[in-house]
């Protein structure tokens, strides 16, 4: 799969925040991983100027250059960042690198700085107003990554795709959502994205809107829509959460869910279970077997807010 279909390990969506900047003048660096898409209004303008939705240093007059560390939400190997400089004209950076680092614990800016970063992307050229994609070679875990700018100028976002690595002691020994993108869950396939990703569903917290979730178009045939989700570790499902919030003449009419750990031998978790429009449905489920993937299908095709997969790792 291309690697902007992995999640944005850097989005506040996961958690993720710029904890670092040197410089911030014309516009914040907390706007770098915002999830939302940039925007452009015309009459924005303070006292320092056009406001952008973004993050745009002031015009370096010394040597250097300008950078902002960001913490990951969910930490991980990246595959590939996307520096993307909408609605950066005659003010974007002609080139950028960016580095990785992976520090325990919660380390302050100042901890940060005397990290081992290591480079994900070399000092490259990027185009204005656009999105520019690096592919990057798998490697180790970072928790952190800098964005270096050459000299200076204004990037609106960064993201930074991979697969979550989630610390053992999060898994083991406790009850958690083995399906949280946060820990490691990642939707691997599915049958349609038209509307929507399908990793929409193991994101954090609650979908504010409809377009939070997972919808797929509307059938015309005899078949029905699924995703397959690659749990964060092998565990016994307990509680099964299907959350239709917001999808009111849109929801899936009925729902199945099937456990594997091989995905040839298959077994039911919940069989096919009728829905309701706009409702959190919570299912106990009596797994006697662990699995390692789960199969939502939804009959015949709708959309989805949320999926939650209570269990424990074993």
């Amino acid at each position: 799969m291309p690697f902007t279909d992995l999640p944005d390990l850097a989005s506040r969506l996961l958690g993720g925040g710029v904890v670092d900047a040197n410089d911030e003048f014309f516009a914040a660096r907390d706007n770098l991983v915002n999830p939302d898409p940039s925007t452009f209004e015309t009459w924005t303008y303070g006292p320092k100027g056009k406001v952008y939705d973004g993050w745009e240093t002031r015009r370096r007059r010394e040597p250097g250059h300008d950078w902002a560390v960001v913490r990951l939400g969910a930490p991980g190997v990246v595959h590939g960042v996307v520096v993307d400089t909408a609605h950066f004209t005659g003010n974007f950076p002609p080139h950028v690198s960016v580095d990785g680092c992976a520090v325990d614990g919660y380390p302050s800016p100042a901890e940060l700085l005397d990290a081992a970063w290591t480079p994900l992307v070399p000092r490259s050229p990027v185009r204005g107003d656009a999105q520019n994609p690096f592919e990057v070679t798998p490697g180790e875990r970072v928790t952190h990554v800098r964005l270096n700018i050459y000299p200076d100028g204004g990037v609106a976002r960064l993201r930074v795709h991979g697969t979550v690595v989630p610390d053992p002691a999060l898994l083991h020994g406790m009850t958690v959502d083995l399906a949280a993108l946060e820990l490691g869950g990642l939707v691997v396939d599915c049958s349609n994205r038209f509307y929507g990703s399908p990793n929409n569903l193991i994101l954090p917290g609650q979908a504010r809107i409809m377009g939070e979730g997972w919808e797929t178009a509307r059938r015309r045939d005899d078949g029905n829509d699924w995703v397959l989700v690659r749990l964060a570790a092998e565990g016994r499902v307990r509680l099964a959460e299907l959350d239709t919030t917001h999808f009111k003449g849109n929801a899936p009419g009925w729902a199945r869910l099937s456990g594997t750990t091989d995905q040839t031998d298959w077994f039911d978790l919940l069989p096919r279970t009728r829905l309701q429009p706009d409702t959190r449905h919570r299912f106990r489920v009596e797994a006697t077997r662990p699995a390692t993937h789960v199969r939502l299908d939804v009959y015949p095709d709708g959309g989805m807010a949320r999926l939650r997969l209570w269990g424990e790792a074993v």
